[in-house]
């Protein structure tokens, strides 16, 4: 998996929402797959005035504590200012501003390439002289190119 550091500015995401955890994620009661269905039910990128809708955040945020704890996870867009004042159904959160270390996944199924990266993300901050902030990190999904059977996927994981 390639890595990068990055510094990033604070995004304002539009989005669905559900709180979880990594162990209730690998048992039979996942929430995450739930998620995605709402999200693309929702027809969200078509409703609203996204900016840049072909993006798709996942966002990992509000963390109880670490990897370990409870955290929301929120899909959708960068938030356009209609979308900020407007009345509707969805949740509005905040990447903050921060440095990143950028993992990108090796091209295959979506669900499997993620689950896997997040697997060696783990993995490598046990050994690694990066700290993990828990304050917002995300995965992001380009649309204009997805194929759920041959994808490639940036995870990025805020840090010290």
């Amino acid at each position: 998996m390639n890595t990068h550091i990055v510094q990033k500015p604070e995004i304002t995401l539009v989005g669905v929402t559900v709180r979880t955890t990594n162990a209730e994620e690998a048992g039979p009661n996942r929430r995450l797959p739930q998620l995605w269905d709402t999200y693309f039910q929702s027809n969200l990128a078509l409703q609203t005035d996204a900016h840049n809708p072909h993006l798709i955040y996942g966002l990992y945020t509000d963390y109880e504590s670490d990897a370990a704890g409870a955290y929301t996870t929120l899909i959708g867009h960068e938030a356009g200012d209609a979308m900020l004042t407007g009345d509707n159904n969805f949740v509005h959160a905040v990447i903050p501003e921060s440095k990143y270390i950028v993992f990108t996944t090796k091209k295959g199924p979506v669900y499997e390439v993620v689950a896997q990266a997040w697997g060696e993300i783990w993995g490598y901050f046990k050994e690694s002289v990066e700290t993990r902030t828990y304050t917002g990190d995300f995965e992001l999904y380009d649309s204009r190119n997805f194929d759920p059977l041959s994808t490639e996927v940036q995870i990025y994981i805020a840090i010290e």
